[in-house]
């Protein structure tokens, strides 16, 4: 019997970012091990068009639930649905609600924060520490609370070479910046918003570190965990391999690269891809629920829930099985492709990016409009190169993460909870997982039919005729440009043109004296 998942059943959790992909993976986990648990309440606020009702049932009717409906059939009356929304006092959340949740709470799980890297400073503050530091406030007002988890983000301190499980101080208290915040206004936080984030690459990473400086001075002796997952990836053993639902982080880039969009990319190929899949955080995070709430550590830990170092996988490995999975040709064919090094730096600068990625999707944008379709691939690859940009940061570097907390977790566990909550990377294999990642992208992301793969590998076949037509057009038109501008390049020219004359000479006079 697995004591986590006893420890589960009964309890009334509420988990903050419900709605997003590690929320409903947590949730579907929670069901499907303790689906005897009492209640999960979530938050959520209502979409356009959607009631809460109607969100939670568009979930579970989600093909991530359907072994959840098997040993859990009324797992619709064990989710709590209450509106809230982060960015208000209060979580604007009704008297009534609130005092449910306070008086009943057993368990938090706060997932929720804004993972935009261009999101401005007030509203990722507000979402990212002023709704944690909100949180822990009511956490402190739940008499029945075991443990408070905290879900922030291995690149929190990525302005470190080297991060240890601790918490480290930023540079500026995140309540003065609370405060601040209050009554500047929005051209003035902008302005200073380089500033304060100083040596973090963007927002996102910036207030993540703030977010975990609140839940040290605010944790009220409450029991409290800190848990940093590096790039969330698609799930590798759970509930089923390769369920992922947004194109976040890697999974636009996989689209992008696989779709013959993505040519070239600004990136060192042997750095580490530190992905980490789904469902080996959320089991993490189980665990860390229950050894927090039974064991009570006297200090908050931090868990690193990562791949580098103790199985790593670099960019360019990634690459190569994206592109043989995509096109299903053997790893050994894709590594031979010339464009399979994508990642590398010798592809790549601004010029590469403005003219070999943007004219051709420019033109094919002109060709559709002569044939009177809608106007597309200009915007797609706009979006595209947006999104290289901003990882560009983290596909250039490799950091190193101490899991010492996080290896001694496994050591506290059963065999049957090993098992059961398994998060050892050390047993995944990278192939077999980004092939199934690949996979899960083209099923569930862009719905396509698994059996129209000649046909995906014919429209990249055209993707690449194009891109080596125009790069050949382009060098031509630049080199005639060259020739009639400087005497250096027609000599250039001239010499080239000679050698290889004399050498076709000297090849036929060869070939006359064998015969």
């Amino acid at each position: 019997m697995s004591m986590i998942a006893a420890f589960y059943g009964g309890k009334s959790i509420l988990i903050t970012g419900a709605t997003g992909f590690l929320g409903k993976v947590l949730m579907e986990k929670l069901f499907r091990t303790s689906p005897d648990l009492k209640v999960i309440y979530i938050l959520v606020r209502p979409k356009a068009g959607q009631t809460l009702q109607q969100r939670v049932f568009q979930i579970l009717n989600s093909k991530l639930f359907e072994k959840v409906k098997e040993v859990c059939p009324n797992v619709h009356e064990k989710i709590r649905a209450i509106y809230a929304d982060l960015s208000q006092n209060d979580f604007a959340i009704s008297k009534e609600d609130m005092q449910e949740l306070l008086s009943c709470t057993n368990i938090i799980f706060h997932c929720a924060a804004t993972v935009r890297f261009d999101d401005t400073l007030r509203h990722a503050v507000q979402l990212n520490v002023t709704a944690t530091r909100q949180l822990l406030l009511m956490a402190s007002q739940m008499p029945k609370l075991e443990a408070f988890i905290h879900i922030s983000t291995a690149y929190s301190n990525c302005n470190l070479k080297h991060i240890d499980e601790v918490i480290y101080p930023c540079p500026v208290e995140p309540k003065k910046i609370i405060d601040s915040l209050e009554w500047l206004d929005d051209a003035i936080i902008e302005e200073i918003a380089p500033k304060l984030i100083r040596d973090w690459p963007n927002i996102y990473t910036y207030t993540k570190a703030l977010g975990e400086m609140v839940v040290q001075q605010e944790s009220r002796n409450l029991n409290i965990a800190i848990i940093r997952p590096s790039i969330v990836g698609a799930t590798w053993q759970e509930p089923f391999p390769g369920w992922v639902d947004n194109i976040n982080g890697p999974n636009g880039l996989i689209i992008a690269a696989g779709k013959g969009f993505l040519r070239a990319l600004k990136a060192t190929p042997k750095a580490v891809a530190d992905l980490i899949p789904v469902d080996t955080v959320v089991n993490l995070m189980l665990a860390v629920g229950w050894y927090t709430a039974v064991h009570r550590p006297k200090s908050t830990l931090v868990y690193h829930s990562t791949s580098g170092n103790l199985n790593p996988c670099n960019w360019h490995k990634m690459g190569v099985q994206v592109l043989a999975t995509f096109e299903k040709i053997p790893l050994e064919r894709a590594f031979r492709r010339p464009y399979a090094n994508f990642t590398s730096n010798n592809f790549t600068s601004q010029y590469w990016n403005a003219v070999s990625h943007r004219a051709p999707a420019i033109i094919y944008d002109f060709y559709l409009w002569l044939t009177g379709r809608k106007l597309r691939m200009t915007k797609v690859m706009n979006q595209i190169l947006r999104t290289a940009s901003m990882l560009e940061y983290f596909i250039n570097r490799s950091w190193e993460w101490s899991t010492y907390n996080t290896e001694m977790l496994m050591s506290e566990l059963s065999p049957e909870d090993q098992r059961v909550f398994n998060f050892d990377v050390r047993q995944l294999n990278w192939l077999e997982y980004i092939e199934n990642y690949v996979l899960g992208v083209k099923k569930y992301l862009l719905k396509e039919d698994m059996a129209g793969i000649p046909e995906a590998k014919q429209h990249l076949k055209r993707l690449r005729n194009i891109h080596y037509l125009f790069n050949t057009a382009l060098f031509l038109i630049v080199w005639r440009l060259l020739i009639a501008r400087s005497q250096m390049a027609r000599n250039v020219w001239f010499f080239i043109v000679s050698f290889c004359y004399k050498f076709l000479s000297y090849f036929r006079a060869s070939s006359t004296l064998k015969v």
